[in-house]
């Protein structure tokens, strides 16, 4: 199956090449300006954004959206090793759960153990990476989207024409270390003069070995084991194709996504007393098709959307030491939403939304219990824009009801509310001050509540207090200083009846440890600056540190009361210094994680020493060519994000782009 599809991209870049109209020579200097479209109502951010871009992502030694994630302030990404290795986000060491992730204005969603694999998403046709804490600052969005501690919103190329052009194509390359070969196309065709379409294929297939040090201390600080090795069972193949309409409407458009992802995985498995190779597979079957409509009339403004997703995960463990376990999970998920916004005054406008999540999942599980989740969202919120100051609140309420053959039906209500606010203090609005506290809610996961071996159905729901005051400071400017940008942060938070989740044993399989009260104090820094220090030289330096302190306060008679939970570093980092000149782009990236513990308990055995790494990137562009080489953890540093998945050494890439 991978070949065949392999040889399909293959086939789809001559037979797009061998179809191309001749096209007349005056197309070239044909050209309209770009139009931006935005809501009259909603004016500037309340909480300003991290973003990147299109272009800075495409610089990026990275493969996934995970791998982008990591030069965010505030995000700790847990990864697992390799292409195939599962990568889930955490936002400001509340949880994986309480933040939100949107795939083009929809929330991807994962009732069964709310983990999003992040390394499922390919970047080839991303035009854009958006986080927020606390939440997004529109009004005009899913009732859902009001209730997460934090955001990612991930926005896909949408198709642009000059005038003249009907359609583009993109071809892209790849070889690189772990023998990993990607494939990927993008075609882009405008239908009329109001619709267009877009279709993005990609292939991927990669042995997933890598060299790596195994070292290990026993609790006498003598060496237990330290050797070189290959990792094996990292195995992946992995197809994803996502075809889009794109129309405009007087006053709107709309757009109609299908999105189908299918891969085969090896799960190497944790390293632990000197085994090597684990007999864990993993096979994802994953499609969901979703729209999206908008539309103003005068003064109000709505959009409906609509989701279907099916998610089909077939987990297989052959290991002879272990359980012999082969289970298939089937999960489905309906999300019908509606948003209304109205502008009261030129500078007051209110919203209604309301949100209809279904989710059911089927096992072929002993004794499995096939939940079926029904919640609805309800979310009042309003904006008041005075031109020096802007203000948002918002309250959410969340009523769920569960239901299963044996444990019958439970409910919970919650209502959770929030209240931004922004001020700018200079005329020009370069500077602004802000502040917001919010409550934010997430129930526990089908696997929290009902997995066969682990699942609590008593588990009780997880709350976090969110407190944050901080300030940006943009400027632009002409001759060598084009651009700086700085933004903190300072935030508090609290979180009651904590579950955190991580595997044990089996990467699949995870243990449910509730650490019922966690404070966390911290710090974001995030600045970027712009110069040209001589002519046809832009060279741009981007620098993020983040400071954590989360403890565990739960119940002063644990031996790690205040201890600093687990994998959460008190200092992390990442950097990006980008030189281009002329058709030449030279990237460098840095990223850090500071001393951590692996455990509850901060004890020397948990310890786990600081680590980086250094990322390099060569590019050339000549006409419609790009080619990038790339040099990853370019001084061969040795560490593990998460304990005994050890990471790759030093590996390198070529990557080959051809646009028409």
């Amino acid at each position: 199956m991978k070949y065949f599809i392999m040889m399909i991209l293959a086939l789809a870049f001559y037979a797009g090449r061998a179809q191309q109209p001749q096209r007349s020579r005056f197309d070239s200097i044909q050209k309209v300006d770009e139009v931006v479209i935005t809501s009259r109502y909603n004016h500037r951010e309340v909480i300003p954004s991290q973003t990147l871009t299109g272009a800075q992502l495409e610089k990026l030694s990275s493969h996934s959206v995970a791998d982008a994630l990591r030069y965010f302030a505030g995000l700790q990404l847990k990864d697992y090793g390799g292409v195939g290795g599962i990568k889930t986000v955490n936002i400001r060491s509340m949880g994986t759960n309480h933040l939100g992730i949107s795939y083009d204005g929809i929330e991807l969603g994962n009732a069964q153990n709310g983990q999003i694999d992040l390394g499922q998403f390919s970047l080839d046709n991303v035009e854009e990476i958006t986080v927020f804490n606390g939440q997004k600052s529109a009004l005009l969005q899913p009732a859902s989207d009001f209730g997460h501690a934090g955001s990612v919103y991930i926005r896909t190329r949408a198709p642009r024409f000059a005038s003249g052009e009907s359609y583009h194509l993109k071809f892209k390359a790849k070889y690189a270390s772990s023998d990993l070969l990607k494939l990927s196309a993008l075609w882009e065709q405008r239908l009329s003069h109001k619709v267009s379409s877009s279709l993005s294929l990609e292939g991927l297939n990669a042995s997933g070995k890598y060299k790596f040090r195994y070292r290990r201390k026993r609790q006498d600080g003598s060496v237990a084991y330290d050797t070189t090795a290959t990792r094996q069972n990292g195995d992946i193949w992995a197809f994803r194709a996502e075809g889009n309409l794109h129309g405009m409407l007087d006053e709107g458009f709309w757009k109609l996504k299908v999105y189908t992802y299918h891969s085969e995985r090896g799960i190497p498995g944790a390293i632990v007393n000197n085994v090597w190779r684990r007999g864990e597979r993993q096979w994802d079957h994953n499609t969901f098709v979703q729209g999206r409509w908008q539309k103003e009339y005068g003064h109000w403004t709505t959009q409906a959307v609509a989701k279907y997703a099916y998610y089909d995960t077939r987990y297989v463990n052959r290991d002879t030491t272990q359980l012999k376990v082969d289970n298939t999970y089937k999960q489905q998920e309906m999300t019908l939403s509606t948003s209304n916004v109205y502008q009261l005054l030129p500078q007051w406008s209110a919203s209604l939304s309301y949100d209809l999540k279904w989710n059911h999942l089927k096992s072929d599980m002993r004794q499995f219990v096939e939940p079926t989740r029904w919640t609805h969202y309800v979310a009042l919120a309003t904006a008041l824009d005075l031109n020096w100051m802007k203000v948002q609140g918002s309250i959410l309420g969340t009523f769920v009801r569960d239901h299963t053959d044996k444990t019958g039906t439970a409910t919970q209500t919650t209502y959770t509310p929030a209240l931004f606010l922004n001020v700018f203090p200079l005329a020009s609005h370069d500077l602004s001050i802000r502040a917001y506290a919010k409550k934010s809610f997430r129930m526990p996961t089908f696997n929290d509540l009902y997995y066969t071996e682990i699942g609590n159905a008593l588990l009780r729901p997880e709350s976090a207090l969110q407190y944050n005051i901080g300030m940006s400071y943009d400027h632009s400017w002409q001759g060598l200083f084009r651009y700086f940008h700085l933004q903190t942060d300072i935030y508090y938070n609290t979180v009651r009846d904590k579950i955190v989740a991580y595997p044990k044993g089996q990467q699949f399989r995870w243990t449910m440890l509730n650490l019922g009260k966690v404070h966390i104090k911290g710090i974001d820094v995030e600045t970027e600056l712009t110069i040209v220090p001589v002519k046809d030289l832009l060279v741009t330096g981007r620098l993020q540190y983040t400071y954590q302190d989360a403890r565990d306060v739960t119940d002063p008679g644990d031996s790690f009361y205040r201890h600093q939970i687990p994998y959460i570093p008190w200092h992390s980092g990442s950097a990006i210094l980008n030189l281009q000149y002329k058709d030449w782009d030279l990237n460098y990236s840095f990223i850090y994680a500071g001393e951590r513990y692996n455990q509850q308990e901060n004890i020397k055995y948990n310890y786990m020493q600081p680590w980086y790494t250094s990322d390099l990137s060569l590019a050339y562009r000549y006409k419609a060519l790009r080619v990038m080489v790339e040099v990853n953890n370019v001084f061969s540093q040795d560490y593990d994000v998460i304990l005994n998945y050890p990471m790759p050494k030093r590996n390198y890439g070529v990557t080959m782009e051809v646009k028409i």
